[in-house]
């Protein structure tokens, strides 16, 4: 692919529809936090405790990549979002920011396949959270990913 190919691929998706300057507007439009609903719509939790979530979810073909299998990206973005989510079940009163994560694609996962993710907390102190979220085939239990999120939690002022 030549540079102005990469450009166009960047600046407009696919870089293959020239009209895509029609669509800008729609985009422009979407509302606020829209791309967490996207990526989590049909996720269920199937169990809170403290320190541990898991949830289940059949693979949405808005989610495939172009392989036809559960995107890496939206397995990235569900590490941080479920990741985040467990930080609140041991009481924290906010889930900060993310310092760091990192994913290990084991696996793929195809469309309408069964997946379950766990999150877990590693550690939640004072200032740093760092949790661990697997994603296993709900059939098999065959691991597909695993990932590593850090988070600065705001340290709340003693003023």
């Amino acid at each position: 692919m030549d540079l102005e190919s990469v450009k166009r691929y960047l600046e407009k998706g696919s870089g293959l529809l020239e009209d895509d300057d029609k669509n800008r507007s729609a985009i422009d439009g979407i509302p606020n936090r829209f791309f967490e609903r996207f990526i989590m719509q049909g996720l269920h939790v199937d169990l809170v405790e403290p320190g541990r979530v898991i949830c289940s979810m059949k693979v949405p073909p808005r989610l495939l990549n172009a392989g036809n299998f559960l995107h890496g990206g939206a397995t990235a973005t569900l590490v941080d979002l479920v990741g985040s989510a467990v930080i609140f079940t041991v009481g924290a009163p906010q889930t900060g920011v993310s310092v760091e994560i990192n994913v290990s694609y084991l696996d793929a996962a195809y469309v309408n396949e069964e997946i379950e993710i766990e999150a877990r907390i590693l550690r939640v102190g004072k200032a740093v959270g760092v949790v661990s979220v697997e994603f296993r085939k709900k059939k098999t239990g065959k691991i597909i990913a695993q990932g590593r999120h850090t988070k600065y939690l705001a340290v709340s002022s003693k003023m």
